[in-house]
């Protein structure tokens, strides 16, 4: 069955005009679940209207497709994670700890990303992005960093942020590990698996004073 679309696709100025339980909140909410949930491929239109309480007419009139649906939501997700991960140079422990932090209180997110690398064509590359303006941004502060004394010049940036990024995301890209350390972690709590990870990258890059 076609998609039904809408060329005159609900204006930025409405939408912000919209209360917070505006239909169109709740379909990027209920789009949000389902996409963490099942993918891009496995989600489905259907349970996503039934969830934000609509209809499926309803959630076309707002998006034109469902990998429309998932871009904005995909977006918004970047966006949340670029505004609450400010890297600071001189205290890289400090930002793999705001990355688990964001992580941990976003599970979905990471799923939500996942899916998008899996399904999705290769991007194109697009250094206008916000998502590469801010790569690029980090990668500046450190080599900035290493000028000035702060990080071991013998380190490329791109290998620090890297390492960095996949230190801190070790929990939410290994569940089933997490689940294992219940039964055999002498402390498996978050606030011991955080401590962890911000020792290991202590070890690494260590805090300027």
């Amino acid at each position: 069955m076609p998609r039904p679309t809408n060329p005159g696709q609900t204006s930025d100025a409405t939408i912000a005009a919209e209360p917070a339980d505006s239909t169109r909140q709740r379909i990027v909410a209920a789009a949000k679940e389902e996409f963490a949930r099942h993918g891009i491929a496995g989600a489905r239109v259907n349970r996503i209207a039934e969830q934000a309480r609509t209809s499926k007419e309803r959630v076309y009139a707002y998006f034109r497709s469902k990998e429309a649906l998932y871009a904005h939501v995909a977006e918004r997700e970047t966006t949340a994670l670029i505004e609450a991960t400010q890297l600071d140079p001189a205290d890289l422990p400090g930002y793999a700890g705001i990355l688990f932090d964001h992580f941990t209180a976003r599970p979905d997110h990471y799923r939500l990303i996942m899916w998008g690398r899996l399904e999705l064509a290769e991007p194109a590359d697009d250094t206008t992005s916000p998502l590469q303006t801010t790569i690029a941004g980090k990668l500046d502060q450190l080599r900035d960093a290493q000028r000035i004394g702060l990080l071991d010049p013998a380190w490329d940036p791109v290998d620090v942020l890297a390492l960095i990024n996949q230190i801190a995301m070790t929990w939410a890209g290994q569940p089933e590990i997490a689940a294992a350390a219940a039964d055999q972690a002498a402390d498996p709590s978050i606030t011991a698996r955080r401590a962890a990870l911000v020792a290991a990258v202590e070890r690494m890059f260590p805090r300027s004073d």
